[in-house]
């Protein structure tokens, strides 16, 4: 059975910082975390074209119940689940859960049951009519039942982000934590 890498450690909080109740995120994080762009081309910049998306697991669960609040879904809805790694020079540096209701999943968005190891975003900004709500920030765990080779040696927390997205006027929820390997020397390029 799949366990999820890293789980929140409370409630998602909304910009500013200071919402964050004394825990502030490093200073080379923040605006990686606050990027409305294109994380998946931010990502790829900063590896020089050294970037590349592993599956950790892809199928249809229920979400987490704030998942579902934030999404709207009734209790035992059901959702694709997407969850994977992003990585650059070969390195892990985000772990991204996904979450896609069947609801959005139908007509023209359709092609979004089938990503494989294509990146989310990069689909999501790649169009016209794709809207996106507020990022909003937390803490995450790592979860001790999940023993993921690629995540051995990671710092016990990480800090995340997470935005609704709107695509066809159809919700789904993105969530990407930054692993304790990513350690970036600049800004993401708009």
């Amino acid at each position: 059975m799949f366990h999820s890498p890293y789980t929140a450690t409370g409630d998602w909080h909304p910009q500013p910082l200071e919402s964050l109740h004394g825990h502030v995120p490093p200073g080379n994080l923040v605006p990686w975390l606050l990027h409305a762009g294109s994380l998946t081309a931010a990502l790829k910049h900063l590896s020089g074209g050294e970037f590349s998306v592993k599956i950790l697991n892809q199928g249809w669960q229920q979400p987490h119940p704030e998942e579902r609040r934030a999404l709207n879904l009734r209790e035992r809805s059901q959702a694709l689940i997407r969850e994977v790694l992003l990585c650059g020079k070969g390195q892990p540096w985000v772990y991204a859960r996904s979450v896609l209701p069947e609801r959005t999943l139908d007509g023209r968005s359709r092609y979004l049951r089938t990503l494989d190891n294509r990146p989310l975003g990069e689909l999501l900004f790649s169009q016209p009519d794709t809207r996106r709500g507020p990022i909003v920030l937390n803490r995450l765990e790592r979860n001790p039942k999940c023993r993921l080779a690629e995540l051995a040696g990671m710092a016990p927390q990480a800090w995340g982000r997470r935005s609704t997205f709107w695509l066809h006027d159809k919700p789904l929820l993105v969530a990407e934590t930054f692993l304790s390997s990513f350690n970036p020397t600049m800004p993401p390029m708009t």
